[in-house]
C-alpha cells in the first residue's frame, strides 16, 4: 500500500524543482542573451569601418540582428529559455514512457491478470521503469491487498483499487506536466515582445522622418530593421513553443490513456476473479 506521507514529499519535491529550475534558467538565459547580443552580435567586425552605430556589412546577418535594438537580446532569452525546457521535457518523458512502447506494456499486464498472475505483473512494471509502470505496480498492490482483505464487499474492493489508481496518477500527473506552463507563457509572451520591439522600431523610423527636413535614410533603415527582426525573432519563438507544447501534450495523453487503459483492465480482472 502507498505511503500518503511519501506522495505528498514527493510532490513538494517535484513543485520545489519546478520553481528552483525556472529562478535559474530565466536570470541565466537573460545574461547569456546580452552578451551574445553585446560580444557577439556586437562586434565591430561585423559593421562597416568597424563601427557597431554604423551599417553592418554586406550579407552579415549578426551586424543586422545587432541593429534590432534592446528587445533583441530579451527576446534572445526567451528563446534560450524555450529551447531549455524542450529538452528537459524531451528527456523527461522519454525517461517517464520507460522501456518499449506503452500499448505493448499494456497488453502484457492484461495477459498476466488473463492468467491471474498479479506478481508477474508487478515484476514487468518494475521492469518497465515508466511512469505508467510506476502507477499500475500501485494499482496491483493494492490489488493483492484487496484480494486477502475480509469484510469488505466486491464493489468496495473495486473502487479501492480505482482510488488507489487515481491518487498515484494523481501523483505521476504533475511531474510529467511540469515546466509546460513555461512554454505555453512563451508561446504568447514571445509575439508580444516582438510586437514591442516592432513597435518600438517603428517609432524610430518615423521619428527619423519627422525630424529631419529630407528622409534620414540611415536612421530610417536602423527602425525599419528593428521592427523587422524583433517580430521575426518573436514569432519564431513562439512558432517554437507553441509546436513543442503540442508534441508534449499529445505524448502526456498517450501515456494517460495507457493508464486509464490498464487500471480498467485491472478492475475487471478483480471483478471476473473474486
Amino acid at each position: 500500500m502507498s505511503n500518503p506521507s511519501v506522495k505528498t514529499e514527493k510532490a513538494a519535491s517535484s513543485g520545489s524543482f519546478n520553481r528552483l529550475f525556472a529562478s535559474i534558467l530565466i536570470p541565466v538565459a537573460l545574461v547569456i542573451g546580452i552578451i551574445v547580443f553585446k560580444f557577439i552580435l556586437g562586434s565591430p567586425s561585423n559593421f562597416v569601418d568597424n563601427n557597431p552605430e554604423g551599417h553592418p556589412l554586406a550579407g552579415n546577418y549578426l551586424g543586422m540582428m545587432y541593429k534590432g535594438g534592446l528587445m533583441v537580446p530579451v527576446l534572445m532569452a526567451s528563446m534560450i529559455i524555450v529551447i531549455a525546457v524542450i529538452i528537459e521535457r524531451f528527456v523527461s518523458l522519454n525517461v517517464a514512457s520507460g522501456k518499449g512502447p506503452t500499448p505493448v506494456f499494456v497488453r502484457k499486464i492484461k495477459g498476466y491478470l488473463d492468467r491471474n498472475d498479479v506478481n508477474g505483473a508487478i515484476k514487468e512494471c518494475d521492469t518497465q521503469r515508466g511512469s505508467v509502470g510506476n502507477v499500475i505496480r500501485e494499482g496491483l498492490h493494492k490489488y493483492n491487498t484487496m484480494s486477502t482483505m475480509p469484510g469488505l464487499e466486491k464493489d468496495q474492493k473495486i473502487l479501492a483499487i480505482q482510488k488507489e489508481i487515481e491518487e498515484a496518477t494523481s501523483l505521476e500527473l504533475p511531474m510529467l506536466e511540469k515546466n509546460l506552463v513555461i512554454l505555453a507563457t512563451f508561446a504568447s509572451v514571445a509575439t508580444l515582445m516582438g510586437l514591442l520591439g516592432t513597435v518600438l522600431g517603428m517609432i524610430r523610423a518615423f521619428s527619423a522622418i519627422a525630424t529631419a527636413g529630407a528622409p534620414d535614410a540611415v536612421a530610417l533603415s536602423t527602425g525599419i530593421s528593428e521592427a523587422l527582426i524583433n517580430t521575426a525573432l518573436g514569432i519564431g519563438t513562439s512558432a517554437l513553443a507553441i509546436i513543442s507544447y503540442n508534441y508534449f501534450t499529445t505524448k502526456i495523453d498517450g501515456l494517460t490513456y495507457g493508464i486509464d487503459e490498464a487500471g480498467f483492465s485491472i478492475a475487471q480482472s478483480f471483478a471476473a476473479k473474486h
